[in-house]
């Protein structure tokens, strides 16, 4: 069993910073991607950033230079630093695991507010 836990999310106004934090735990092995997807009202679940097994993290084109993604491998932990927010940021951010040969995994989403 495999499970993914979000934190970080909240409130913030525009131009503020948030830091998401995904754990991971369980049997989890031949990890080939990690990465944060997110969701606003009436739209579709989009990509935000992505670590790929043996490549360089990629990013949306509307958070390149604003959000870093990086990885604790020591303790399954992802993390996602987002500067510069904007209210278009504004939406609910899911954990993704890709493991155990090509299964997916998705954490339960923490809501990421930004006020203009």
């Amino acid at each position: 069993q495999v499970q993914l836990v979000e934190s970080g999310g909240g409130l913030v106004q525009t131009g503020g910073s948030l830091r998401l934090s995904c754990a991971a735990s369980g049997t989890i092995f031949a990890i080939n991607a990690m990465g944060w997807y997110r969701q606003a009202p009436g739209k579709q679940r989009e990509l935000v950033a992505r670590i790929q097994a043996g490549g360089s993290p990629n990013y949306a084109d509307s958070v390149k230079g604003r959000f870093t993604i990086s990885r604790d491998n020591a303790n399954n932990t992802l993390y996602l630093q987002m500067n510069s927010l904007k209210p278009e940021d504004t939406a609910v951010y899911y954990c993704h695991l890709g493991a155990n040969y090509y299964r997916d995994y998705w954490g339960q989403g923490t809501q990421v507010t930004v006020s203009s």
